[in-house]
């Protein structure tokens, strides 16, 4: 009989992948994204490939069915993720939720059109029957069934639990130096003493909470050879100090600074140099005097600050500079 009541399992799938798009757009932060976005990535599409596939009860099995449900989503996801890589829109989630929804909702109307010319379509039905009695069972079955719905409630309240808590990404830091226009590009890297140059330098707290951020800019000229770093002059450059709140990765958008800054500067010693750019966390260790700038702190307890960023202890960027005399 072709009555929609025997399609309910892919007019809900199509419900429910129009419903999603609603949600994300909607109510992004709802906890039904989650719930309704597990099975739309992991099962709606493989089952609604499998039941277009083969529409006829004798084809396959309820448990086949859903085991291969699983199994074809798994592959189907990543595919369609694969193939958006080689379009202009990219691995993003618009393109990404709309191509699975119109593969979920293209194949379950296929597949409603073959079940109903199926002679003995697959029609999924939940069947209720009079289960043995609890007197009735064996000391063994009476375990059997309490170890069985003790496990059913456990995995029920860990999946509300994984669904309801949200999961904290990675904590960092972005920490970057731009040329003059903005770019990664023309940086000031060949100066007359004297000379004024400016570069942008720019943070982005991604750290889950408000951290107050230490620079420290040196002017370091160092040898390197035999895995061993002898530094020859460390002049303390500048300092100064950045509190930013947390800002969300963006990975849906374009990418959009938090914090950047100006900064001019000149060299008034010539020499070839790396300008060192040291970030610190929430405070940064003291130095062996007090910071006088241009002071040279080689071969003082400062110098562990270069060796330690060299090594990626410390999060730094550098600069290569040649400044020459007039």
């Amino acid at each position: 009989m072709k009555s929609w009541k025997n399609a309910w399992d892919q007019l809900a799938i199509v419900s429910l992948s129009v419903l999603l798009i609603l949600i994300i757009y909607i109510f992004p932060e709802s906890i039904f994204r989650k719930a309704v976005g597990l099975p739309f990535i992991l099962f709606f599409p493989g089952y609604s490939l499998i039941s277009f596939l083969f529409p006829e009860k004798r084809s396959l099995d309820v448990i086949e069915r859903i085991a291969l449900s699983f199994g074809l989503s798994v592959a189907i996801t990543p595919l369609i993720g694969l193939a958006l890589n080689y379009t202009p829109f990219g691995i993003r989630l618009t393109p990404i939720l709309f191509s699975l929804a119109s593969f979920n909702i293209v194949f379950s109307l296929l597949a409603v059109y073959r079940r109903f010319k199926a002679r003995d379509p697959f029609i999924p039905r939940i069947e209720v029957k009079k289960a043995i009695g609890w007197e009735e069972m064996s000391k063994l079955d009476r375990i059997l069934t309490v170890i069985l719905v003790i496990s059913i409630i456990a995995s029920i309240v860990a999946l509300i639990y994984i669904i309801v808590t949200p999961k904290q990404g990675e904590k960092f830091t972005e920490f970057y130096i731009l040329g003059p226009k903005g770019k990664a590009a023309d940086y000031p890297t060949k100066l007359r003493i004297g000379q004024n140059a400016t570069i942008i330098i720019g943070i982005v707290n991604h750290e889950y909470r408000t951290v107050n951020y230490t620079v420290e800019i040196w002017l370091v000229n160092a040898s390197y050879g035999n895995n061993r770093t002898v530094i020859h002059h460390m002049y303390f450059f500048d300092m100064f100090n950045v509190t930013l709140n947390h800002t969300p990765v963006n990975i849906e958008g374009n990418w959009t600074p938090q914090w950047e800054m100006p900064y001019t500067f000149s060299i008034d010693k010539p020499g070839r140099y790396k300008m060192w750019f040291l970030l610190f966390k929430d405070y940064a260790p003291p130095l062996p005097s007090k910071p006088e700038k241009m002071k040279d702190y080689a071969g003082t307890e400062a110098e562990k600050r270069i060796l330690d960023a060299i090594e990626g202890k410390i999060q730094s960027l550098n600069l290569n500079v040649v400044a020459r005399g007039i």
